[in-house]
């Protein structure tokens, strides 16, 4: 991805400042401080371009969601969020990076929830490092790999930009409690749509995206969940 489109290692280090801002507005983020560009480039190598603030941490965790039917959510709510469409997949055996179990999902999301990649306003995406951010968004064609740095440096990424990605803090600075993980990342796109995340909400959002994977087979991931939530 850095030789195809440009993307530097200082970019990857924007999107974990990013993320360690949202974390800081996050009441349940592991990491609640905000750090700078030159905290993250010196905060320790891992394997480049990966350094430790980068890496999401591992820890424990849990979170919850509570689904019932249209006939009975009056008795539990008065703020509903529609579950539009929910997908699953398994990965393959590739080293090719454009068929991979991100980008084969994708589409069954947006049709089942009839809608295109263009009318999501709020995501939360798998970053277990912060490049997988910028990745993940270029794979569920949100974001061309052609814009990808534009965006990273022009904020459109932020909980103030045009398309907000992981306003939770993420991975990275929300922690990743593996089980846990994939609810979490629902239990923030709910908040978001329901107009309850405080420092950290994004602008009226009426769409909402969370991806979760994990395992390798290759470049793929093992296994792959898409939700996608509607006001």
């Amino acid at each position: 991805y850095m030789e195809l489109y440009g993307l530097t290692q200082e970019h990857f280090a924007k999107l974990s400042v990013k993320a360690h801002q949202n974390g800081a507005f996050n009441p349940h983020a592991q990491y609640q401080e905000a750090v700078t560009l030159e905290q993250v480039l010196q905060s320790g190598d891992v394997s480049y371009p990966l350094t430790r603030m980068m890496c999401s941490p591992i820890g424990d965790g849990a979170a919850a969601a509570v689904l019932t039917t249209k006939s009975a959510v009056a008795k539990y709510t008065t703020k509903p969020v529609w579950v539009a469409a929910s997908v699953v997949g398994s990965g393959k055996i590739t080293n090719d990076p454009e068929d991979t179990l991100t980008r084969r999902l994708a589409p069954k999301a947006y049709e089942t929830a009839g809608i295109g990649p263009e009318d999501i306003d709020v995501i939360e995406v798998h970053d277990a490092t912060s490049p997988a951010e910028i990745i993940d968004l270029i794979e569920l064609d949100i974001c061309t790999g052609e814009e990808a740095p534009k965006w990273i440096d022009e904020g459109t990424l932020e909980v103030e930009g045009k398309k907000p990605s992981n306003p939770s803090g993420g991975l990275v600075t929300k922690g990743h409690p593996v089980g846990a993980t994939g609810c979490a990342q629902i239990y923030e796109i709910v908040k978001q749509l329901r107009g309850e995340s405080g420092k950290r909400q994004v602008k009226d959002p009426k769409i909402g995206m969370t991806h979760n994977g994990g395992g390798i087979i290759g470049i793929d991931a093992s296994s792959m969940t898409l939700h996608v939530f509607k006001k």
